[in-house]
């Protein structure tokens, strides 16, 4: 029987803890539209730098249409997964897929700047990858400021076979997920006990 308070699809088996390179842990699970509020707050409190490299633009205007877009995913062809600190419950990433074709979805990602550094981001994205695959969606892709480096390396770094491409201060990525390379990734996360 399904849990009331959750919609419906809610995938519990995505639900993990996991200890950070700096010792600290987070709770992942997939978003909720009850995610709502505490999302619309990140948005006030990130700072501009973090919004414009987010969204390649100043910050989006938040609306109630925004956020329902953000945090209603159907979690197979839309799937967002949020990261919170583990002593506090707050949130600190949010790591997402849109679907752009058939196998095909954008991911981004997005990290506290006290998060940052700590390998939380990569591991978001490979748990997302994994999701993705067990989903019928087998590439990636990324569009980023080919200026920001992190970025530039987390998608070095998560990848496996990729194309990339720049053009205009835009970079632009798809990345083939390998099931394996996958796999062997997620199992290399330290899971808090």
């Amino acid at each position: 029987m399904a849990d009331p308070g959750l919609p419906a699809g809610y995938p519990t088996g995505l639900r993990r803890r996991l200890r950070l390179r700096d010792g600290r842990e987070v709770l992942v699970r997939p978003i909720r539209p009850s995610d709502a509020a505490e999302l619309a707050e990140a948005f006030r409190r990130a700072d501009p730098d973090t919004l414009y490299r987010r969204f390649l633009s100043g910050s989006p205007q938040v609306t109630e249409r925004l956020l329902r877009h953000l945090t209603v995913v159907d979690y197979v062809r839309r799937l967002a997964l949020v990261a919170a600190d583990a002593e506090t419950g707050t949130g600190v990433a949010v790591a997402r897929y849109e679907p752009q074709g058939d196998g095909v979805a954008e991911v981004a990602v997005a990290v506290d700047p006290g998060w940052r550094r700590v390998g939380l981001a990569t591991a978001l994205v490979e748990l997302l990858a994994e999701a993705a695959l067990d989903r019928g969606v087998h590439t990636f892709t990324v569009t980023y400021l080919a200026e920001n480096r992190p970025v530039s390396s987390l998608v070095s770094g998560a990848t496996g076979s990729g194309l990339r491409r720049i053009r205009d201060g835009i970079a632009e990525c798809a990345i083939a997920l390998d099931r394996e390379r996958v796999e062997a990734a997620v199992r290399e996360f330290t899971p808090a006990a």
